[in-house]
């Protein structure tokens, strides 16, 4: 642990995949392959091509950038209209890659007793009603109190402002007493620490390297599991 602050949280802010959701390696090609077969089946393998290309594109803009995009926008740069049969199965094919950590749940139950306030940051092209349908599937929307989709606002993760607008979502107004806990030293930590939050990472996820940001932060905890976050915010909240 570096860095450590002795401020009280008063609230947590989680990004989603890999940190809240479990870390799943996806065959972007594959999954768009299956869409593609819905949309033109002579053609899927170039249309496949093109919308791949297209979120690399997007997620290009993020990291450099720090500007969001939306499926709707993916789809309008590859040039592909997207049909309602290809939806349902755009999202069938993610659904096995949105499943919660297994202690995820429980952590953020604590968390709820000490008090503390929970949020969520995701740098994502999926809609809010989405990732509300994912979290009311799992049990856990009533237990977040704010949350920040990037693909309603302008800017991603590290932009200042994604940081800072998810604070608000929960209520809370200072981020020297809020935590970010998430899976990429740049996005996730760099970022957190850059508004003034404390940041804790987790490292469970094989970042791709395209997405691998230009800077490393440097947490002020690393944690193995999401269960060891209430122990971690109980000494923050001890007098030096």
């Amino acid at each position: 642990m570096t860095n450590v602050k002795t401020e009280p949280i008063e609230a947590v802010l989680f990004d989603w995949g890999g940190t809240l959701a479990t870390w799943h390696d996806i065959d972007l090609y594959s999954v768009w392959r299956s869409v593609a077969e819905l949309i033109d089946k002579e053609r899927a393998d170039d249309l496949a091509a093109r919308l791949v290309q297209a979120e690399e594109t997007a997620w290009a803009r993020s990291r450099d950038d720090h500007v969001s995009s939306t499926l709707e926008d993916v789809c309008l740069l590859a040039e592909v209209v997207m049909t309602p049969a290809a939806l349902v199965e755009y999202e069938r094919r993610w659904h096995p890659h949105t499943e919660l950590e297994p202690d995820a749940i429980q952590t953020l139950k604590e968390l709820r007793e000490r008090g503390l306030k929970i949020g969520v940051l995701s740098n994502t092209i999926w809609s809010r009603q989405r990732h509300e349908d994912i979290f009311a599937r799992d049990g856990v929307l009533e237990l977040i109190d704010g949350a920040v989709y990037t693909s309603e606002v302008p800017w991603t993760k590290p932009h200042p402002e994604a940081f800072l607008a998810a604070m608000r979502a929960t209520g809370a107004t200072d981020p020297a007493r809020c935590l970010f806990v998430g899976d990429r030293l740049f996005d996730d930590v760099w970022g957190a620490q850059n508004v003034g939050m404390r940041a804790a990472h987790i490292p469970h996820s094989a970042i791709p390297p395209h997405q691998i940001g230009h800077t490393e932060g440097i947490p002020d905890a690393t944690i193995t599991h999401l269960a060891d976050l209430p122990p971690l915010i109980d000494t923050w909240h001890t007098p030096a």
